[in-house]
């Protein structure tokens, strides 16, 4: 009797915690990977299906300006103006974007130069010899994004002091060691157009996966956790399978999201990729499974019910075979090009005393009025979706 109890027991607990480890995240307070942050869902999709009004950033009070300031700065105001530009590296096509739209930036204003200069490796120390070069050379302002946010704050900080102005992108620094930084979108914004994009596809009921590259990524961290936040809110039906780690590596990427069609079969209805490399890995595992949404009368092709829809960010370049296939109706990311050309207008806007500490908005050009965040942020706006009415119009 005691044994036959045992075993009960011992079912009964085994039972428990492969349930409990199986919840979908609707039945979890909170994901375990995720940091102590709080999340900020923003609003729910219309119940027609167009966006609410609401979804658009609200007008606030300035935050407290963290930022740094040049000392005792030129007045430039309105005179031509040299910049240099040194990103985390240069030769790769996502850089090229943000390098081509400060040269559009720069045309248009009429009063600015600015020349890309940066190591061809995502070396800090390199990037750090760069910038002190120019420092040394003289110019009006730095553009930069960072490959290390606290190992560049020193080389930025004597920038400043020697009156240059500094302007960061893409990848910030210590608030202090810049003016302004401008945030191509903000993780609840990411969280909203992965979701969003995937109910589109599998509707608000279904159920997915996620392969991202580790719990401990900080950005990919903050995005799953506003995801959550954002599909508990507004999309409580759906089921949330499992997440798995994939390194940043293509081959492991390509695996992990097998595995997941493999363990889950038919129960699996969409894919999530958190990474360049994650996305267009788990689109290859789709379509070699054959899950492919595609329209076809063909009999090999999936059933609505059968396929698998995959969601991720990631750059066109890498994308295009999967979107133009029709395998993949969606990218996340942000358009750089509007990055770069941003940059440029709140450095150029800066040197003109027409954006300073307290200041809500900042004018750019083509792209409007740009919104001030955190602090010392100006956010680019919502994410870019590729699909395959655009993503041929991209290079990167």
């Amino acid at each position: 009797m005691r044994k036959t109890l045992l075993v009960g027991l011992l079912l009964t607990t085994v039972l428990v915690l492969g349930f409990a480890l199986a919840m979908p995240a609707a039945a979890q307070d909170r994901w375990d990977g995720a940091d102590d942050l709080p999340v900020s869902p923003l609003e729910c999709p219309a119940m027609d299906g167009e966006m609410a009004a609401t979804d658009e950033p609200a007008a606030m009070e300035a935050p407290e300006y963290d930022g740094g300031q040049a000392v005792n700065a030129p007045d430039l105001a309105g005179q031509d103006i040299v910049l240099v530009d040194v990103p985390k590296l240069v030769g790769i096509g996502y850089f090229a974007a943000t390098t081509l739209g400060e040269q559009q930036a720069a045309e248009e204003l009429g009063n600015v130069t600015v020349t890309t200069d940066a190591p061809t490796e995502a070396n800090i120390d390199d990037q750090i010899a760069v910038i002190d070069n120019y420092i040394t050379q003289g110019v009006n302002g730095i553009l930069f994004a960072a490959n290390d946010p606290v190992a560049i704050a020193p080389v930025l900080r004597r920038a400043l002091e020697a009156g240059i102005h500094v302007v960061g992108y893409d990848a910030n620094s210590e608030p202090d060691a810049r003016e302004w930084f401008v945030n191509q979108a903000e993780f609840n914004g990411i969280a909203k157009a992965m979701v969003d994009s995937m109910v589109a596809e599998i509707g608000d009921a279904g159920s997915f996966a996620i392969v991202t590259s580790t719990f401990t990524t900080p950005n990919q961290a903050r995005w799953i956790a506003e995801m959550q936040a954002y599909q508990e809110k507004c999309y409580p039906g759906m089921t949330w399978l499992e997440t798995v780690e994939a390194q940043e590596d293509n081959q492991l990427s390509f695996n992990q999201a097998t595995t997941l069609l493999n363990k889950y079969g038919p129960d699996v209805d969409g894919l999530f990729a958190m990474t360049s490399v994650a996305t267009p890995a788990a689109a290859e595992a789709v379509t070699q499974a054959g899950l492919c949404s595609v329209d076809s009368a063909s009999a090999a092709a999936p059933s609505a019910e059968e396929a698998v829809a995959v969601v991720g960010l990631a750059t066109p370049n890498a994308m295009k075979p999967y979107v133009n296939d029709s395998c993949v109706k969606s990218v996340v990311l942000w358009n750089p090009i509007d990055l770069g050309y941003a940059a440029v207008y709140v450095m150029r806007a800066v040197v003109d005393g027409e954006f300073g500490p307290g200041d809500t908005t900042v004018e750019a050009g083509r792209l409007g009025t740009l919104t001030v965040v955190n602090g010392s942020e100006v956010l680019l706006g919502p994410p870019f979706i590729y699909t395959a009415e655009n993503i041929n119009d991209f290079d990167f």
